[in-house]
């Protein structure tokens, strides 16, 4: 007979808090905004003393990274879930679309993974992996969409997000600027095109 591995409930029960914990996290930024994230209002808010969330993550940085981190795995997960049609461009342009509503969907996560709006934190390195591999399937895609240069990822990155940072800081309950997705990338790949013509002649 095969032993039956015995369940750590311990364990168990720590991950289910601090997912909690997490959980409430999120909340409260979504609320008050990403660097007002009071360890008070995350105590009263899952029902321990502030003090207490120290058994569970060493400080407010730990659980920005840990918050980082899980976004991270997030986006991956979903980008690594996008069906390729085999037209490069089209697959970009699906590709691109998936990345802005998701930092729509949320953009207090948006504004933890994106910019720097918390003094001095930085993503530990393990919390930081999702996110250059998730960049690394863009540049790869972007390249068998015709961007090959290594300026063109740049300028996609700059184009977008300040698309991004455009909705969420003037238009956040509507779609002013996402309506200029598409436009924006076709104005990026006339560019990319007559670059490239360019060279040719």
């Amino acid at each position: 007979m095969s032993a039956i591995p015995m369940r750590d409930r311990r364990a168990e029960r720590r991950e289910a808090t601090r997912a909690e914990i997490l959980e409430a996290a999120r909340h409260l930024m979504r609320e008050h905004g990403v660097a007002g994230l009071s360890l008070r209002d995350l105590g009263q808010k899952v029902g321990m003393r502030a003090q207490s969330l120290y058994s569970y993550f060493d400080s407010k940085e730990a659980i920005y990274d840990a918050l980082f981190g899980q976004g991270c795995r997030e986006y991956l997960e979903l980008r690594r879930s996008l069906p390729r049609t085999g037209d490069a461009r089209a697959d970009f342009r699906a590709g691109t679309r998936q990345f802005v509503d998701f930092c729509l969907q949320d953009p207090a996560r948006y504004q933890l993974l994106f910019q720097r709006t918390i003094p001095g934190f930085e993503p530990s390195p393990e919390s930081y992996a999702p996110s250059v591999e998730g960049l690394e399937i863009t540049r790869q895609e972007l390249v068998e969409a015709g961007g090959t240069d290594p300026r063109d990822l740049d300028l996609f990155t700059a184009i977008v997000t300040g698309l991004i940072d455009q909705q969420v800081s003037n238009d956040p309950r509507g779609d002013r600027w996402y309506r200029l997705l598409d436009d924006a990338l076709d104005m990026y790949f006339a560019h990319i095109d007559a670059r490239k013509k360019g060279r040719n002649r």
